[in-house]
């Protein structure tokens, strides 16, 4: 197994950590890292648009990815929300681990 960090953009910290606790406790994500927030300026139906939105960074496996990927955007109050998969190159044996032991069927951990 690999681990890789899904990076997503909420509208709020709320919508963040809704949807963070919803899929780590369904386990498609090991845990989530909720950012502070960030101006945004993007173009949208045609206009250049300015927020305010929160980024955060999920861990999870490359193989539980697009399963991940398929639920934050069902759960997401965006019509085209930006998630991304980064891979990791190197992490700490530990929390791959850990990280790989959170993520999948219930009997894992």
């Amino acid at each position: 197994m690999s681990v890789v960090s899904v990076y997503a953009i909420f509208a709020t910290a709320e919508e963040a950590e809704r949807i963070g606790r919803t899929v780590v406790e369904e386990r498609l994500a090991a845990c989530i890292n909720i950012l502070g927030t960030c101006r945004s300026i993007y173009r949208w139906q045609g206009e250049v648009e300015t927020a305010e939105e929160v980024p955060a960074i999920l861990k999870t496996t490359g193989e539980a990815a697009d399963a991940l990927i398929s639920r934050i955007a069902g759960l997401h109050s965006y019509d085209v929300p930006c998630i991304a998969v980064w891979p990791i190159e190197k992490l700490l044996l530990s929390y791959a681990e850990w990280a790989e032991q959170s993520v999948g069927p219930l009997g894992n951990a």
